[in-house]
C-alpha cells in the first residue's frame, strides 16, 4: 500500500482539493508542504500530536515538510473554532513559545539540509507593508466570501473584530510566500482551517497561475465535538513537566472504548494488518487495546523507557503489579503538618488534584476521594506524620486519577 493510500487507510485525510494531483505527488515523495503551529503557549500539546506524526510519516516516504512557526500570524489569533476572542501575546511571549516549540519538534521530524524545514512568518509578514498589501492582496479576496468562511461564523454571533477578519489573509499569504520561497506545493491542516487554506490555494493561482493544493486532516476524538487533547483538568501537553509522561499515558489508556482503535489507526506506527485484527477485540481485549496505544504513544512522546515506567506505574494502580514507584507524587515537609497532622483538602491542594478548596469539599461530598482505597467521608479526614513517616499513601481522586503523598 502507497502511503496516501495508507493515510486514508487510517482515516487521516478528511477533504482535500484536486485529489488525483495530491496522491501522485505524495506517493512519489514530490510534496513540499507545510502545517502551520501558532505559538499560543510554551508547549506543544495532544491536539498538535496529529499534524506531528502526519509530518514524521510523509517524511519517511520522502516527502519534505515544513514546520510554519507563527510569530507573526500569533500576533493576531485565529478565530477558528472561537466564540471569544484569543489572548493577545506579547512579543517576547511569542518568541519564548517559538524557542519551546522547536525543541519538541525535533523529536519527530527530522531537520537539516535537504530535509525538513523550519520557518518562521514573522520574518515576511512582520515586514509588510499596509498598502501594499492592500493594493496587491486584496483584490484576491471576496468580503461575501470569506463572511460566508466556516471559521469566522462563531465569531460572528459575538462580534468579529477586523484583527481576526484579517486572520485569513495572512494564513493564505504565507502559502503564497512559501510556495514562491520553497516550492511549497501543498498545505495540511484540521478542519477547522479548510477556507484559510483554500484562500491561500486561490491567492497562488490568482497572483502565479499555478496550481497548489490543500488537505486537511481528521481532528481525532471529535465525536462529541471536543477537539483532541481536552479534560476535565485542561490541556494534555507534550512537555513532562507540564504533563507528566505517566499522565499522558493514563489519557491515552482511558480513552472510550469507541475511539480507541480509531487512535491507533491515525497515530501508531503499527501496520494495519495487525491493528484490522484488533477490529474483533472486545471487553478485556479492549483494555490491552488502550495499552498498547498508550504505551506506543508515550513512547513517540516521551522514550521507551518513560514508556516503560508509565506503564508499570498505571498496572500496579489497576491490580496488575506492586510498583508504585512512577506514580506521580507529592513530598510534604514537616511545615505542611500543623499540630503533626495534615488535612486531605491540604494534601489535594498540594498535589494540584484539584484548584480550590471548594473543589475538594464537593468531591469528597460526592464520594469522589479515597485515601489507600477507603473512601473519605469527612472533609476533616486528617494524616498524620507518624503515619507517613511509616509508608507513604496514595489518594484516588475520581476513578481514574492517582496520587502518591509520602513524607
Amino acid at each position: 500500500m502507497q502511503v496516501y493510500e495508507e493515510l486514508k487507510a487510517r482515516g487521516l485525510i478528511a477533504q482535500v482539493t484536486d485529489e488525483p494531483e495530491i496522491r501522485e505527488m505524495i506517493n512519489s515523495g514530490k510534496a513540499v508542504f507545510y502545517i502551520g503551529f501558532d505559538p499560543t503557549a510554551d508547549s506543544l500539546h495532544v491536539g498538535h500530536f496529529m499534524a506531528l506524526c502526519l509530518m514524521k510519516r510523509l517524511q519517511m516516504a520522502g516527502n519534505r515538510p515544513i514546520a510554519l512557526l507563527g510569530g507573526g500570524t500569533g500576533m493576531i489569533g485565529d478565530p477558528s473554532g472561537r466564540t471569544d476572542l484569543r489572548k493577545v501575546l506579547t512579543k517576547e511571549a511569542i518568541d519564548h513559545n517559538i524557542a519551546c516549540f522547536k525543541k519538541q519538534m525535533s523529536r519527530f521530524i527530522e531537520f537539516g539540509e535537504g530535509k525538513a524545514m523550519m520557518v518562521n512568518n514573522a520574518d515576511w509578514l512582520l515586514d509588510l507593508n499596509y498598502l501594499e498589501v492592500l493594493r496587491d492582496v486584496g483584490p484576491c479576496f471576496s468580503v461575501n466570501n470569506m463572511l460566508r468562511a466556516e471559521c469566522y461564523k462563531q465569531r460572528m454571533e459575538k462580534g468579529l473584530t477586523f484583527l481576526e477578519f484579517n486572520y485569513m489573509i495572512m494564513q493564505s499569504y504565507d502559502f503564497y510566500h512559501l510556495f514562491k520561497e520553497y516550492g511549497c506545493n501543498m498545505q495540511f491542516g484540521g478542519d477547522d482551517q479548510w477556507s484559510n487554506m483554500l484562500g491561500g490555494t486561490e491567492l497562488i493561482r490568482k497572483k502565479l497561475g499555478k496550481d497548489a493544493y490543500a488537505m486537511t486532516i481528521t481532528l481525532l476524538l471529535n465525536s462529541e465535538g471536543k477537539k483532541m487533547g481536552k479534560t476535565s483538568s485542561g490541556a494534555v501537553w507534550l512537555d513532562p513537566n507540564k504533563t507528566s509522561p505517566y499522565e499522558f499515558y493514563q489519557y491515552w489508556r482511558n480513552v472510550d472504548d469507541a475511539d480507541v482503535l480509531k487512535c491507533i489507526r491515525m497515530l501508531t506506527f503499527i501496520p494495519l494488518e495487525e491493528i484490522d485484527k484488533m477490529d474483533k477485540w472486545q471487553g478485556s481485549e479492549l483494555n490491552r487495546a488502550k495499552e498498547i496505544l498508550a504505551f506506543e504513544l508515550t513512547k513517540l512522546v516521551h522514550g521507551e523507557e518513560e514508556a516503560r515506567k508509565a506503564q508499570e506505574a498505571s498496572q500496579a494502580l489497576f491490580g496488575k503489579g506492586t510498583n508504585t514507584e512512577n506514580m506521580p507524587s507529592t513530598v510534604l515537609t514537616a511545615e505542611d503538618f500543623e499540630n503533626g497532622k495534615i488535612g486531605i483538602i491540604d494534601m489535594m491542594i498540594k498535589a494540584s488534584l484539584v484548584k480550590s478548596r471548594g473543589e475538594a469539599r464537593r468531591l469528597i461530598d460526592q464520594g469522589g476521594v479515597s485515601v489507600n482505597d477507603e473512601k473519605v467521608k469527612n472533609i476533616d479526614f486528617t494524616v498524620s506524620e507518624d503515619a507517613l513517616k511509616e509508608k507513604a499513601i496514595v489518594i484516588k481522586k475520581g476513578k481514574k486519577v492517582f496520587h502518591k503523598i509520602s513524607l
